[in-house]
């Protein structure tokens, strides 16, 4: 079958990674760029940096003639084949820019059988991550076995360059791709 072109087989999956810090130099954009390249042969990443431009969240907004950072942030996660959060833990919760990103979603389907991963990077970090979970399981995420995991003790996992110096959330991380890519598995690749 000479001149036969097969399309889409070298096509990556577009994921949108979602920071819940808003730090410039965050713990958790480190996570997201050290996934970005480790995967750079199969996905293209796009870090979201607009969770400070959104508005804060009100029903009343909440529209077709929604603000326009809310119809661009919606857009990013219709468009993704999927999304990875990593966030820290703020005061036992989500920070609240996170939160309200999540809110502006609520209404849509964006977030409807959306492949997806998440990661809690914080001090402690285990209400934050739970709550995470059930927010996006309410929301109808795809989320596969092993596709979340929680690093306690962040920052000491992390040098001050951004590189994760720990073998074991190293692992963690490389399993996490793992299950991610078996969700994705299952998506067409957008165009």
């Amino acid at each position: 079958m000479l001149g036969l072109k097969i399309i889409g087989l070298s096509m990556k999956k577009k994921i949108l990674a979602i920071s819940g810090s808003t730090r410039s130099r965050s713990v958790n954009l480190s996570i997201l760029q050290h996934i970005a390249r480790l995967m750079a042969d199969r996905w293209e990443v796009r870090l979201y940096d607009g969770l400070t431009q959104l508005p804060y969240f009100n029903p009343d907004l909440d529209q077709p003639e929604s603000p326009a950072e809310v119809l661009a942030f919606r857009k990013l996660i219709a468009e993704a084949d999927g999304v990875i959060i990593c966030t820290p833990e703020y005061v036992f919760s989500l920070p609240g820019a996170l939160k309200n990103a999540i809110e502006w979603t609520v209404s849509t389907t964006v977030f409807s059988d959306k492949p997806t991963a998440l990661v809690t990077a914080a001090a402690s970090g285990q209400k934050a991550h739970e709550s995470l979970l059930l927010i996006m399981k309410t929301l109808g995420v795809a989320l596969g076995e092993g596709a979340d995991f929680l690093i306690s003790s962040a920052k000491g996992k992390v040098s001050s360059e951004g590189e994760i110096t720990d073998a074991f959330t190293l692992q963690q991380i490389r399993s996490l791709t793992r299950s991610f890519e078996a969700v994705l598995a299952k998506v067409p690749v957008k165009e």
